[in-house]
């Protein structure tokens, strides 16, 4: 059984920890979301950045934990006018496919419409296709809209050119 909650500052730690090890380095191998073939380097996010977001007006994580109070996913979700950003979601490599994501995904819908908002995008890297067609089966739709994957350096290095597309989905 798994338990979403509420993030709180003490939590950044094991939230980067986690964001690090799903998708850069050799053990995001053992999940889906890896970005390792793609971006070299085994840091994804630091205490930082995280922190800032924490502390954001509009912004919020949300944790996943399991039955021995792990934190084993974590995603995080910001309001932009009507909007709401979702960001980082992760889980644990060797959890994935276990239906957390899905949760995940439940969980920012209810909390848009709870913060007025009428859509949820994100930004994903377009070479991650079998992660694009995941949010496409779950009602995200490519917007069109491109940005370059400009990425400070300290964040990973990518193995070739690389840019993100914009998905959204509308809610009812």
């Amino acid at each position: 059984m798994y338990l979403i909650e509420k993030a709180a500052i003490d939590d950044v730690p094991e939230i980067v920890h986690l964001l690090n090890i799903t998708y850069r380095g050799e053990e995001s191998y053992k999940g889906w979301t890896t970005e390792a073939g793609i971006i070299k380097g085994t840091i994804r996010t630091d205490e930082a950045i995280v922190d800032e977001l924490m502390k954001e007006e509009g912004s919020v994580f949300f944790k996943c934990l399991d039955e021995k109070n792990k934190l084993v996913g974590c995603v995080n979700l910001k309001k932009k006018g009507t909007k709401m950003y979702l960001g980082m979601l992760s889980v644990q490599p060797d959890l994935q496919g276990n239906g957390i994501g899905k949760r995940f995904l439940m969980e920012a819908e209810n909390w848009a419409r709870k913060n007025n908002c009428d859509t949820l995008f994100m930004q994903v890297i377009s070479e991650r296709e079998e992660l694009n067609d995941w949010y496409k089966r779950h009602g995200y739709r490519e917007t069109g809209k491109k940005k370059p994957f400009d990425v400070d350096q300290k964040y990973g290095v990518p193995v070739r050119p690389l840019e993100f597309i914009y998905l959204e989905k509308q809610l009812n």
